[in-house]
């Protein structure tokens, strides 16, 4: 037992045990840190409190829907064209890495700003409106819209393009189905979608093949990936590997 305690005294008293448990201490903190860490927990918990408070505000409701709208516009602006301009920049566009980096940022902010300006003034003139009359009506929305629509997407670039002609094709599905449930137009007594999908194809190809220059850019690169390039091989790399070999690139 004298020989245990023995031990034990020495290597307390070791300088290589000293300074290992003197890295293992706790840092002393400052004077008065534990007053400062409360007061700030206090302060935030305060400012989360009035912040709730003010959002379950009804009479703040509208002017708050305006700034999620804002908020949502931007969130989903940016899911949507970041992937697309992704996979599209490095599958059709040539220059370097940061150049293409850049488009796609490029890219993704304008739909990003444009759907959360879009969003904002939509909801802001559907509250006004709202404000103005006592209630909604139905043309409420489409005056909304269109004043929207031309502040916001009313700019002719490549951006705009898509999501005016992605909106263009739903609108025309929805306006066929409306006028078949309101009795405008006879219901079909057979599913009419494949004569849909033929004269879509037909006019597709027909304008790409004799009209090429009135179909949007992105389009035309597509389809001259699918119909033109598959004309041209020299050899086993560019029939099957690659799409162009580096001599063509």
């Amino acid at each position: 037992m004298r020989n245990l305690s023995l031990v034990a005294s020495a290597f307390r008293t070791d300088p290589v045990h000293r300074s290992s448990h003197w890295l293992c201490a706790r840092p002393k903190r400052p004077p008065g840190w534990n007053v400062a860490a409360m007061g700030a927990q206090a302060m935030l918990k305060t400012l989360l409190y009035t912040v709730n408070s003010l959002l379950q505000q009804r009479r703040y409701r509208a002017a708050l829907a305006v700034l999620k709208g804002f908020r949502n516009g931007a969130v989903y602006g940016a899911k949507i064209r970041a992937p697309h301009a992704l996979v599209m920049t490095f599958l059709f566009k040539s220059g370097s890495l940061r150049e293409k980096l850049k488009a796609i940022a490029q890219a993704t902010y304008t739909h990003s700003r444009n759907l959360a300006y879009f969003v904002f003034t939509y909801k802001g003139l559907m509250a006004l409106q709202s404000r103005l009359q006592g209630k909604n009506f139905q043309l409420h929305s489409f005056v909304a819209a269109c004043v929207g629509g031309w502040l916001v997407f009313g700019e002719n670039n490549h951006i705009n393009s898509q999501i005016n002609m992605y909106l263009l094709s739903r609108i025309l599905f929805g306006l066929s189905r409306l006028a078949v449930e309101k009795g405008y137009i006879p219901e079909p007594k057979q599913d009419p979608f494949p004569i849909f999908a033929a004269v879509t194809w037909g006019i597709v190809l027909w304008l790409f093949e004799y009209h090429r220059h009135t179909l949007q850019p992105s389009l035309q690169s597509s389809m001259t990936y699918l119909y033109d390039d598959s004309n041209i091989w020299h050899d086993i790399s560019d029939f099957l590997i690659y799409n162009k070999s580096n001599a063509q690139k």
